[in-house]
């Protein structure tokens, strides 16, 4: 059994944009899908963003705060955290939303999903997941993974932690291509792991902590 999960070096992270894009890219969303967010922050105030939700007053993008010259703008990556104990499982009337339980990966089943939307309102985490109305892309052909999740309009999406990547050996996409080297991936019980070797000895903060959903995404200061 394996439990993945993803640390993002707060430190590291330059909000260019480069896991946003190799995200979207490496799925082939539609325009109005993201599953990975990065969030531009006017000052380091992390506990009021962390303590309550995500997109809220103090988080717009490119966006930088205080008075010149003493200026300071923060990045913040959001996707999904694929918790512990995710509240889209148990909001799920059909059993569309699941946990895996040998990876611990939170997925959409699009055959299950009706749409309801049950799983958006549960969530505590504020636009990591999309209910894909009727999909229109920016090309007219197909760009990125050829076993990418298909996209069922009617139904919701969200990130995927990239499983098909990860069945292959790879790492998530948005890992790929980030010039900082902010993430870190890996299984979070292998003592040995990318992912755990960057936890050990450093502060981390998550997501939205007091909703108990017990996320698996750290963020480290």
């Amino acid at each position: 059994m394996t439990r993945y999960g993803m640390a993002i070096d707060l430190r590291r992270c330059i909000g260019c944009q480069a896991c946003a894009a190799a995200c979207k890219v490496a799925n082939n969303n539609p325009k109005d899908v993201a599953y990975n967010i990065v969030y531009t922050k006017p000052d380091r105030d992390w506990e009021g963003s962390f303590g309550t939700a995500v997109v809220k007053g103090a988080l717009a993008n490119d966006n930088a705060g205080g008075t010149f010259p003493n200026c300071t703008m923060v990045f913040l990556p959001v996707q999904c955290q694929h918790c512990e104990n995710p509240a889209c499982e148990a909001a799920c009337p059909t059993g569309a939303t699941s946990k895996d339980p040998e990876t611990g990966i939170v997925s959409v089943d699009s055959e299950l999903c009706i749409g309801c939307e049950s799983c958006i309102k549960a969530c505590p985490y504020e636009n990591v997941r999309t209910l894909v109305k009727s999909p229109e892309y920016y090309l007219d052909v197909v760009v990125g993974e050829h076993d990418a999740p298909p996209h069922v309009a009617g139904t919701v999406e969200k990130c995927t932690f990239c499983k098909n990547l990860i069945d292959r050996g790879e790492v998530p996409a948005c890992m790929q291509l980030c010039p900082g080297r902010a993430r870190y991936w890996g299984d979070l019980d292998d003592p040995n792991s990318d992912v755990s070797k960057a936890i050990q000895g450093r502060d981390t903060v998550f997501l939205m902590e007091s909703a108990g959903t017990q996320p698996n995404v750290y963020y480290l200061q």
